[in-house]
């Protein structure tokens, strides 16, 4: 799982100093209105998936009338058509498998879009399950340090049910992986130890990796980039195994 929690952590590094925070808030606009019509509401305290979402938005520094819109759209107070989440399942250049979860509101524009990207990226588009069967779904959430010992946090996290622990980042944050279904659990229970949650969402972790030179990787990361550049793509996951020499290098 290391090779593309580099990357991602890469990118969402990346994310605070380029000219995309615009796009970054649309995103996760569209995943606080799904949040709030498929959680039953508006009440973090019930609707824990809006709550793991808003906890994104203030990490991106996302302004509260944005946010503000967002729920008041989820709750049908803003009109407008209904995005629905759909996976897309395919392959990068060097056979990598690769998985995109997108937001959508026209499923015709968005698979022309998503296939797309995947030809002129060097890939192809697959059918359903034809790598959906190489990732496990599970939980991530990242802790900050903010002055307490590493050891006691690990320890925390897996008393409460937690699967692996990794870190500290470069954020000095600790990632914290968990069966998908424990996620809400672990959470809610470092938060009552009074720990610094920054983030908890649900990934693709593959059950295997797969190596590739550096040329087909960076060509991998590149199409990874493309696909994530999408309007609909909230996030892409990958088999590829990526050293962070390789994703430091891709701009």
């Amino acid at each position: 799982m290391s090779g593309h929690s580099k990357w991602h952590s890469i990118r969402r590094s990346k994310a605070i100093t380029d000219n995309k925070r615009g796009a970054v808030f649309t995103k996760i606009a569209r995943e606080i209105t799904v949040a709030v019509r498929e959680g039953g509401g508006s009440d973090t305290d019930s609707n824990f998936k809006l709550r793991t979402v808003l906890l994104k938005a203030r990490a991106e520094n996302m302004p509260a009338e944005n946010i503000k819109r967002a729920i008041e759209k989820g709750a049908g107070g803003a009109g407008g058509a209904s995005d629905e989440e759909i996976t897309y399942e395919g392959y990068g250049p060097g056979g990598c498998a690769i998985m995109v979860n997108a937001y959508t509101d026209n499923r015709n524009r968005t698979a022309s879009e998503v296939r797309n990207a995947f030809t002129k990226g060097g890939g192809s588009l697959g059918e359903s399950n034809s790598v959906g069967y190489m990732f496990e779904h599970k939980g991530l959430i990242r802790v900050v340090l903010d002055g307490k010992d590493a050891d006691d946090i690990m320890l925390a996290a897996i008393d409460a049910g937690a699967d692996d622990v990794q870190g500290p980042n470069e954020e000095d944050e600790l990632e914290i992986y968990t069966g998908f279904e424990d996620t809400r659990k672990v959470t809610e229970a470092l938060e009552k130890q009074q720990l610094k949650v920054v983030s908890s969402e649900d990934i693709m972790i593959p059950t295997t990796v797969m190596d590739l030179d550096e040329a087909k990787t960076l060509q991998v990361l590149r199409l990874i980039e493309r696909l994530e550049d999408l309007d609909d793509v909230q996030d892409v996951y990958t088999n590829l195994n990526i050293s962070e020499e390789i994703a430091a290098m891709s701009d």
